[in-house]
């Protein structure tokens, strides 16, 4: 039996028109301090997000998202913020900024210990959308 892991984690949002404050969800960042687990999921819906803003740059929305992803990883080809600890990381990614990238509040939740099987399911239920019923 694995032993329950306590976890962070927080959505992260695409708000292509800041001003309008519409966003779409693109991803999750999952932070487990004990564990020393830090990873973001990203997945953008083009379709959705040109909903919001038919003229939106795509590819720097997806340059500043592989930005959250490598900040996650660490190591110096995020420097410098990718030199600091873990914990000092997830906190600066989830700080609240008024930009075209942004994340939800920070949540808590509690897993059995598979924090990558937790990252999924919070893809399932944050980010993708339902399957329709036919």
């Amino acid at each position: 039996m694995r032993a329950h892991e306590t976890y962070d984690y927080a959505v992260i949002r695409v708000v292509p028109r800041v001003e309008r404050g519409e966003f779409i969800n693109v991803g999750v960042i999952l932070s487990c301090e004990r564990t020393r687990f830090l990873e973001a999921r990203i997945e953008v819906d083009e379709a959705r997000l040109r909903a919001l803003d038919p003229d939106v740059d795509t590819d720097m929305v997806c340059r500043h998202l592989a930005a959250i992803t490598a900040v996650c990883r660490g190591g110096e080809a995020a420097a410098p913020i990718g030199l600091l600890p873990l914990r000092t990381r997830f906190h600066w990614l989830t700080a609240q900024r008024s930009a075209i990238i942004q994340t939800s509040p920070v949540h808590m939740g509690r897993c059995t210990g598979d924090l990558e099987a937790t990252l999924a399911h919070l893809m399932v239920q944050m980010v993708r959308l339902p399957k329709q019923n036919n």
